[in-house]
């Protein structure tokens, strides 16, 4: 038996010891300590004392004094010691020759800023490239934030560009404060660009936010405004919800909050809000990469037939992936196709649709073993009678042929399938996310009763109408989408209830009012809980 060695590997205890009588990982490890429990006098200790030792100072050493430095540079009673000792940790990290990273560059920048000196805080940011080092958003929002808070509007502006060339993408906190300062600055046209900037970034905005528009429209914006034409094409081509055209119509803003019915009627205006799709550049794109990849993956003969074929007949209002709807809850004994699920959804959306039948694409070693099947035959048959069947051949992926029909045809897509294969592969997941909410129908079977779930009555985002007005969703904590608070924002006499909830105004002024209108009695009366039933093809787009 072997005797133990007396050279053993230190235990962890031992090792931890080892470390830290080592000054540099030790002054790092106490650092780190004072960092986390947010103790500036005491980080501030620990440097001073490693300066006295010759401690040898490394880029983490000076990245954890200039973060805390920075985290206390807003913090009333420890700001000058933070900003005194900041700058003299920058210049001596600088003195010995040591390379910031774009950790470093952040926490100058922040603290430049809290002394006001936007300029030295953008300086630093472009002095990254010296180092082959990219900047991220956060490295310039202090002097972003500084120009903005200064009304150092041209300033603020360069730093946008700059961001842009980046290759980064503004969020909210710096799209408000830009259209903040653009109100501020009176510069209607870009408090108008920012606000679609909003729309592009956010599904619904913070409260600050809503703040900052409700100021612009009140106070701000009441002269702006001209009549443009073709504004409802605009929209149209745009996929609805914004036209991008500038401010529509004349006279004060009224600004209220209210609540948006279910069927997408606004209960401070009457306004019907819209269920947004992706745009027409965004459609053709979209259909040319799915074919592209389809390409690639299936083939290339067979697919070309379908695209030939579908430019034929283009004249359907949905799709209906066959595979998933047949074999929806089939995972048990006697389980198989359901082609009694199959027919239902094809007859409901017959129905839905005005009388169309809707296309379904189903492979064709499937529909040949229905055929094969007495019980199922004559149902078939009479599909493929009514132009329902697109079979797809031997070794190809359905998926492909359901998703590039409903986007070459704008039309609906019944399935439960989520698409998120598809997903990464396509045009990211912000805009398929998009398309699908415009465009998927999902099911259920109860007792085997069919219940479709159609793409909502209007989408949750910022809004522009062809009349001009504005509805903004805000931040809700609630699910319950009847409880969300939308900024309603009109020029008077552009929507039909206009003055019916709130009060009638003649400045403008913000009037808080439930989801209610006034009926001829004077009594308030709940909106009505309307929904559609079919979202169809939008047949008068632009090609």
């Amino acid at each position: 038996m072997a005797t133990p060695s007396h050279h053993q590997n230190p235990t962890p205890s031992t090792k931890k010891k080892k470390t830290h009588k080592n000054p540099e990982a030790n002054f790092l490890y106490e650092l780190n300590s004072c960092s986390k429990s947010k103790d500036l006098k005491a980080a501030i200790s620990l440097y001073d004392s490693a300066l006295s030792n010759n401690t040898r100072l490394n880029q983490s050493h000076f990245n954890t004094l200039l973060y805390l430095c920075s985290t206390f540079a807003t913090d009333p009673d420890s700001k000058d010691l933070a900003l005194r000792y900041g700058f003299r940790v920058f210049d001596h990290m600088m003195a010995l020759n040591i390379h910031p990273n774009e950790a470093s560059i952040t926490s100058i920048a922040r603290l430049s800023a809290a002394k006001g000196d936007g300029d030295y805080a953008f300086e630093m940011v472009k002095k990254l490239g010296d180092y082959q080092v990219l900047p991220r958003l956060r490295t310039y929002e202090p002097a972003l934030f500084c120009f903005c808070q200064k009304l150092e509007a041209e300033k603020a502006y360069e730093v946008e560009e700059d961001i842009d060339k980046m290759g980064l993408s503004l969020e909210e906190p710096q799209i408000a404060a830009l259209l903040k300062l653009s109100a501020d600055t009176w510069r209607g046209e870009r408090v108008y660009n920012y606000l679609h900037n909003l729309r592009r970034s956010v599904r619904w905005v913070s409260e600050e936010t809503c703040k900052v528009l409700e100021d612009w429209f009140c106070c701000k914006a009441s002269e702006i405004g001209s009549d443009v034409g073709s504004v409802k094409e605009a929209i149209l081509r745009n996929g609805g919800g914004w036209h991008g055209l500038g401010w529509i119509g004349e006279g004060k803003w009224v600004v209220k909050k209210g609540n948006v019915e279910p069927n997408g009627r606004c209960c401070c205006c009457g306004e019907q809000l819209d269920c947004v799709d992706i745009d027409d550049v965004e459609t053709e794109k979209f259909a040319l990469s799915v074919a592209g990849l389809a390409l690639e993956r299936e083939v290339k003969a067979n697919f070309r037939e379908f695209q030939d074929w579908l430019e034929k007949y283009a004249d359907y209002e949905a799709i209906v992936d066959g595979a998933n709807i047949g074999l929806y809850q089939q995972n048990f004994a006697e389980g198989g196709f359901s082609v009694l699920q199959l027919d239902a959804v094809i007859k409901e959306m017959y129905t839905r649709s005005g009388n169309k039948w809707p296309l379904v694409i189903l492979h064709n070693k499937r529909v040949r073993a229905l055929l094969e099947n007495p019980s199922h035959r004559k149902l078939v048959e009479e599909w493929m009678a009514n132009g329902v069947l697109y079979t797809t051949p031997h070794g190809s992926n359905d998926d492909w042929y359901w998703l590039y029909a409903t986007v070459k045809l704008r039309c609906l897509l019944v399935t439960n399938d989520e698409m998120r294969d598809h997903i990464f592969e396509l045009l990211g997941s912000s805009f398929f996310l998009k398309w699908k909410e415009r465009h998927q129908v999902r099911y259920t079977f109860l007792k085997g009763a069919l219940k479709l779930q159609m793409p909502p009555a209007y989408s949750i985002v910022i809004q522009e109408s062809e009349k001009g007005s504005w509805h903004v969703p805000i931040v809700c904590e609630s699910d319950e989408e009847s409880l969300r608070s939308w900024l309603c924002i009109t020029r008077p006499g552009g929507c039909e209830d206009e003055g019916k909830t709130g009060s009638t105004m003649e400045t403008c002024e913000i009037v808080n009012g439930p989801c209610c209108k006034s009926s001829e009695n004077g009594n308030n009366e709940k909106c009505d809980d309307k929904t559609t039933s079919m979202t169809g093809k939008r047949k008068e787009r632009s090609p």
